[in-house]
């Protein structure tokens, strides 16, 4: 892990898991709705299991229903709320199940089976004698949803998108009611209606249809092409983007609304919503948070898995010293040279000292100890389900303390003082962006930049959560109260001759 033990050797980098599904994680939340407005409480992981947890429907009032993964397979779970709770459905070595719903007036459920030779069939599952039975035979399906007892409203794979189906199990016909649509299939409450998803090759848009007419109608079009949503009792959509929960009433409302905004580090963006019958609780899933991708890497860097320490990464990682000298791009070329180092560093071991997580970066200050001998950097980590990329930054010697350089323009910049923020910085000072984007050359750009903003900024402060000082640069993690609202922000402060010659803000 040490740069300037060998070049090859680049960072501690995080992995995922050698599944094929994403690793995600399923939780519960209490859902209070009251004045047409909407509020969560009480976020909280029910699955925690390494892999991939998907795809939640409720039983009942109390129970949901999950598919998880165990032993290299993805069987059905069953979680009490009441009791805190996980059983197993299903156990079905020779293939996996996934989308488990409850089948109306049976002591059973539905869920999508893929089989290990890639034969994949909607089956019934008897929740009492663990008994199973193929419903369509003929359709390789994709989603479903449970219109009556013998009527399914489902998306059939074909070729490279999904068409709507319904399905009549009694009479054993099959209709394809429309072409390309998305994954979310539910039942409107209070109607005889399903909602689904219609796409098209400039927008997604949320409709209904009557099953037994066949008549369509388009309720709201999605936010920001989201597949999810899911509805309350009283008739009112739900919809997730990023990790904020909108909502909209098709009888009141023209547009979503904004309502909740989860804010849990371990949260990493929401889909598969699903709400219990009485509307107290909602479900959904969640990528692994960032910090949980790098804890991982670690563990596999130091358990030497080329393969898993690989997988970690996007397709087009991008490897390069901080701010923005490339090593080199790619999984393929990343696992290469780690294979190369494994070989010639019999002794290895990585550990993080300290750790900065704002969003989806990640800065660890990282000690190595190879052969005995334990070396200090940082790796500035960008994750979006993969490390998209890694940048690096080498302790070198100082002879002056940055940290006191840094504190001088944090207390400027509190007591809202402009020469005294301004002080520290050198003359020619170049602020960047966490692309590299040039934003400000110069103090005097500088002071234009901010002698107004401190002035009609009465509540302006800034607190520093986390500090981590490397060589002649200082990484904080700050919380900034700007005008009634606060953000978390972090800064690379970089000292020459003194002075803060360059920063360069991550978030």
């Amino acid at each position: 892990m040490i740069q300037n033990h060998l070049t090859i050797l680049l960072s501690l980098c995080c992995c995922l898991n050698a599944f094929n599904q994403q690793s995600t994680e399923v939780y519960l939340t209490e859902l209070n709705l009251e004045n047409d407005s909407l509020s969560i409480d009480s976020v909280l992981n029910i699955s925690k299991n390494e892999g991939y947890d998907n795809q939640p429907s409720f039983l009942d009032n109390n129970n949901i229903l999950f598919s998880s993964t165990r032993n290299s397979q993805t069987d059905v779970a069953l979680y009490n709320i009441k009791e805190s709770r996980t059983t197993w459905l299903t156990n079905t070595p020779e293939g996996s199940e996934f989308s488990p719903l409850k089948i109306p007036g049976k002591n059973a459920i539905s869920a999508i089976r893929l089989d290990k030779d890639g034969l994949q069939r909607l089956y019934e599952y008897d929740i009492k004698t663990d008994e199973s039975k193929v419903l369509l035979s003929d359709l390789k399906v994709g989603y479903h949803v449970w219109f009556s007892s013998d009527i399914i409203v489902c998306t059939v794979l074909i070729e490279n998108r999904m068409d709507l189906v319904i399905s009549n199990l009694k009479v054993n016909t099959n209709y394809t009611v429309q072409k390309n649509v998305g994954r979310s299939l539910h039942k409107i409450p209070n109607s005889n209606l399903v909602s689904y998803i219609s796409k098209t090759e400039d927008s997604v848009t949320i409709k209904s249809l009557d099953p037994i007419s066949l008549k369509s109608e388009e309720i709201i079009s999605s936010i920001g092409n989201s597949e999810d949503v899911c509805w309350t009792e009283n008739g009112g959509l739900i919809t997730a983007y990023n990790t904020s929960i909108l909502s909209f009433n098709p009888s009141t409302d023209k547009e979503w609304k904004l309502e909740f905004k989860i804010n849990q580090q371990d949260v990493n963006g929401i889909s598969r919503l699903a709400i219990n019958p009485r509307g107290k609780h909602l479900s959904f899933v969640s990528k692994d948070s960032p910090k949980k991708i790098i804890d991982k890497q670690v563990e596999t860097f130091n358990a030497r898995d080329i393969n898993a320490f690989a997988n970690c990464f996007s397709k087009n990682v991008v490897v390069k010293n901080f701010p923005m000298d490339t090593l080199y791009t790619g999984r393929e070329q990343l696992k290469e040279n780690y294979e190369a180092f494994y070989k010639k560093t019999p002794a290895i071991e990585a550990k993080v000292a300290s750790r900065i997580h704002v969003g989806l970066t990640v800065v660890d200050q990282e000690v190595i100890t190879i052969d005995g001998n334990q070396h200090h950097q940082v790796a500035i980590y960008e994750v979006d389900d993969f490390i998209k990329s890694m940048s690096f930054i080498r302790d070198t010697v100082t002879s002056i303390d940055p940290e006191i350089i840094v504190q001088e323009q944090l207390d400027g910049y509190n007591a809202r003082d402009i020469n005294a923020f301004l002080q520290p910085f050198s003359n020619n000072v170049k602020v960047y962006g966490a692309h590299g984007e040039l934003r400000t050359e110069g103090i005097e750009e500088m002071r234009k930049g901010y002698v107004d903003f401190f002035e009609t900024t009465n509540d302006l402060h800034c607190s520093v959560k986390n500090r981590i000082v490397i060589g002649n640069k200082v990484i904080d993690e700050e919380y900034i109260t700007a005008n009634g609202e606060s953000f978390s922000a972090i800064g690379v402060y970089e000292i020459e001759s003194g002075k803060i010659a360059r920063v360069t803000f991550l978030q």
